[in-house]
């Protein structure tokens, strides 16, 4: 049996646009000023609260056939989906390096959704405005015009690409058809014991596998250790493997170390080592006069990874690569094709396009949200606001120091917090006060651990966090601190019947 195609109708707009668009901005001016007043009230809700059963059946439903009304669909938004987000919006959020956004970069998303924009490349103006962003990101970090720089997720993608990248540079062009081959098989790569996962991660989907890379000890302010580093370095060589990659870290997930990054760059000078930096949320310190100095050695790598919706508090999400060598850059990336041919002339015009920098040729309009947030605020407002998330995460180091209930379990060096409650049944009960901190939406840490022991882990990223956040989170640790000491006495007294 064969099928006609259909006719349109042509007395008929069959389009997805509604019927009203009176009716539609009406509703529209409903959901921005709730969201506004979401954001602007933010202090009055919990930071966290328990799915309930019923909300989280609604989304077990099944796939919808039929229209539906906007007003309807809204109002469930409003009632199961807005109530029961992470939280990190809410300044008592300190569990993840989380950013908290902000209005202006909701307005911006919003204007974004309107254009549609497809970055992956052609002549228009809104890849221009990524490619500003590019700019100011090279003058921030003290980079040549000649280096390149892209927005993708998150700093988990930025760091594989930047391993792809020192991956095409020490084998060449040929990689790309041929693969790893004999000797891409002997190629390592070098990190401290402190660093994030999605480095590992970044090591496995390159094709080198997690053996490859080399964990280096940390000393005991969770730095690489140079000397370690050099020496690993020269066994490698020594059997026969080939060092190619030295991630370093600005601000590491645990307690926001930042490597000796001078250091680091004279050591990959000496050994011809391709510098990469995994500086997901720390590398924004740059911005700040006070951290600047720490970072010393960033502008000699020859990659940088980071997110500007961490510190730099732009929505989610918001991840960029920066790439020294742009024409490096580009030759790990670019494919051509029919398809996206290039013209001098047009909208196929503008080459190189950005997704000869990475592999998304479908990509949204990041860098507007970004440009906002960078043009209301300004890096001198925004270095200020980095700059007080760690004068406050010193306000909690020193309320820790002063109560002796409290123990601080690693030092103080940027903006994240690792500290404990002192028990006979210490890790039990650190991780029964993280629990029912989030359950009474007062505040939320999360947990790490450290040499062996569970910490409480806050981490003080979200512009909105103030001192009496720090003052309400060390209240509720002793409160709860004591309680669960209680719960664990009598249980043991229980067994011990």
């Amino acid at each position: 049996m064969t099928f006609a195609p259909r006719e349109p109708r042509a007395d008929a707009d069959e389009t997805l646009d509604p019927d009203d668009w009176d009716a539609l901005r009406a509703q529209g001016h409903r959901m921005l000023d709730d969201m506004v007043d979401y954001i602007a009230g933010i202090r009055t809700r919990p930071v966290w609260q328990p799915i309930p059963a019923e909300t989280r059946a609604r989304f077990r439903a099944g796939l919808p056939r039929a229209s539906a009304d906007l007003d309807g669909i809204y109002r469930e938004f409003a009632d199961h989906i807005a109530p029961y987000t992470a939280g990190n919006v809410h300044p008592g959020f300190m569990g993840w390096v989380n950013g908290g956004g902000t209005a202006v970069g909701m307005l911006a998303e919003m204007l974004a959704a309107g254009l549609n924009a497809n970055l992956g490349g052609r002549d228009h103006v809104p890849i221009e405005v990524e490619r500003q962003i590019a700019l100011w990101v090279r003058q921030m970090f003290g980079f040549p015009d000649t280096a390149s720089g892209i927005f993708v997720t998150g700093t988990s993608m930025a760091n594989l690409m930047g391993v792809l990248v020192a991956r095409a540079a020490r084998l060449g062009p040929s990689v790309r058809e041929r693969g790893l081959s004999d000797r891409g098989a002997g190629l390592t790569a070098y990190t401290s014991a402190a660093t994030h996962g999605c480095i590992a991660q970044a090591m496995d989907l390159a094709g080198f596998g997690t053996d490859a890379l080399r964990r280096i000890p940390v000393d005991r302010c969770h730095r690489i250790g140079v000397d370690a580093l050099r020496a690993q370095v020269a066994v490698d060589r020594a059997a026969g493997l080939e060092p190619f990659l030295v991630i370093g870290s600005a601000g590491t997930v645990d307690i926001g170390a930042i490597d000796d990054l001078a250091a680091l760059h004279a050591l990959c000078r000496d050994e011809n080592l391709w510098l990469h930096i995994d500086g997901a949320y720390g590398a924004l310190g740059i911005l700040s006069p006070e951290i600047a100095p720490r970072l010393a050695g960033i502008e000699s790598a020859d990659s940088i990874a980071f997110d500007f919706h961490k510190w730099g508090q732009v929505p989610y999400d918001a991840g960029f690569l920066l790439v020294r060598d742009g024409e490096q850059h580009r030759r790990t990336f670019a494919a051509p094709a029919a398809y996206l041919r290039r013209e001098t002339r047009g909208l196929a015009a503008g080459s190189p396009w950005p997704c000869d920098y990475g592999p998304d040729m479908s990509r949204g309009f990041r860098a507007l949200k970004t440009w906002f947030t960078l043009k209301a605020y300004g890096t001198d407002k925004l270095g200020a606001m980095i700059a007080r998330t760690c004068a406050l995460a010193r306000c909690l180091e020193a309320k820790v120091a002063a109560e002796p209930k409290l123990e601080l379990l690693a030092p103080v060096q940027l903006n994240i917090v690792c500290f404990r409650y002192r028990s006979d049944d210490t890790d039990r009960v650190n991780a029964g006060i993280v629990a029912s901190l989030h359950e009474s939406g007062i505040a939320a840490p999360s947990t790490t651990t450290l040499d062996g022991r569970l910490a409480i882990r806050a981490a003080i990223v979200n512009h909105r966090t103030g001192v009496r956040d720090i003052e309400a989170l060390v209240s509720a640790v002793l409160e709860f601190g004591a309680r669960e000491s209680e719960v664990r006495q009598f249980e043991a007294r229980e067994a011990g019947r």
